[in-house]
């Protein structure tokens, strides 16, 4: 312990705390005012898939279909540099009990797509498949994942009061709420589609986020019950000093293959690319200044890891 140099990491707290709270405020503000772009998966629309002889190019595929007249839709390859995947967004607001009637608008729809790219392509084009969302079951979609996320959150809670202690469950819940804000608010302020994918890389970004904190916090506890003389700030220093290198490790190793997936996992899991990259860096500066900062705003001390004692167990101990 002599031979550690500890970072003083608590010495910024009140400015990490002023840098989350923007971070947070721009976050919210760009919900109010952008809302999010939703992909396909929860506006509903019309999804068709199909396969050309050589590699089309992609941006002349998206000129034809915006040419045509259609507006909120995204081209991208699947499987391999031959296969193309055309996600066109309903229009207008959705109307309750309208599914049937756009289920005929989307096999329309996909059969005009289909001719035109038949009749602007240098080879053949096969159709492999086409199908249409309601909005109805991306309405549900919507509800459902959110009603997860808040479940997932509240289950936390419970756990890691269990495990540790209720100001540590504080701490962990709350650096997972600013995780989970954050990255929101970067697809909703740069207006990145968000889909059942980025919803899953959402709950990843939780998980990681949660491991990261548990490491901190047991360290915590653990320096609690053996540096007796060491005050809190000091203490949580330490702590946060002896997993660091843990954690940037495991934080660099894991953006090195989101990277990779960045880079060269094509359009279909970009998004899910993006929102764990910002999950991950978010995360690793949550479990170490969120989490950390809510344990000093409550006040934390030894005595609250201490086991309660039973009443009459003092004079039983008395010889």
């Amino acid at each position: 312990m002599s031979d550690m140099k500890v970072i003083n990491f608590m010495g910024l707290r009140k400015a990490s705390t002023v840098f989350s709270a923007l971070l947070i405020l721009v976050s919210i503000g760009s919900f109010i005012f952008n809302g999010m772009h939703f992909g396909l998966d929860f506006t509903g629309g019309t999804q068709i898939q199909v396969s050309y002889t050589q590699a089309p190019d992609l941006e002349e595929i998206r000129f034809v279909i915006s040419d045509a007249g259609y507006s909120n839709f995204e081209v991208v390859n699947f499987r391999t540099d031959q296969d193309v995947q055309i996600r066109i967004q309903e229009t207008g607001e959705p109307q309750e009990g309208a599914d049937q009637g756009q289920q005929g608008d989307a096999s329309r729809v996909a059969d005009e797509v289909v001719s035109l790219l038949q009749a602007n392509a240098s080879g053949e084009v096969e159709r492999l498949g086409s199908g249409f969302i309601g909005s109805q079951v991306g309405e549900e979609l919507r509800e459902q994942g959110g009603l997860g996320m808040l479940v997932a959150l509240i289950m936390i809670m419970i756990y890691i009061a269990l495990r540790f202690q209720f100001k540590f469950s504080v701490g962990a819940v709350a650096a997972l709420a600013h995780d989970v804000t954050i990255t929101l608010g970067f697809f909703s302020l740069l207006q990145i589609d968000f889909d059942l994918t980025v919803l899953a890389a959402l709950l990843a970004v939780i998980g990681y986020s949660l491991n990261d904190t548990i490491v901190v916090s047991d360290r915590i506890r653990e320096n609690f019950r053996m540096l007796r003389k060491s005050d809190t700030v000091e203490l949580i220093n330490i702590s946060i000093t002896q997993t660091f290198s843990r954690t940037i490790i495991t934080s660099l190793t894991t953006l090195l293959v989101l990277l990779a997936l960045f880079i060269f996992g094509g359009e279909m899991i970009k998004g899910f690319a993006i929102a764990l990259i910002v999950g991950v860096v978010i995360g690793t500066y949550s479990s170490i200044y969120v989490a950390a900062n809510v344990l000093l705003y409550m006040h934390i001390s030894k005595e609250d890891l201490m086991p309660p004692v039973k009443e009459g167990e003092e004079i039983d101990a008395l010889p």
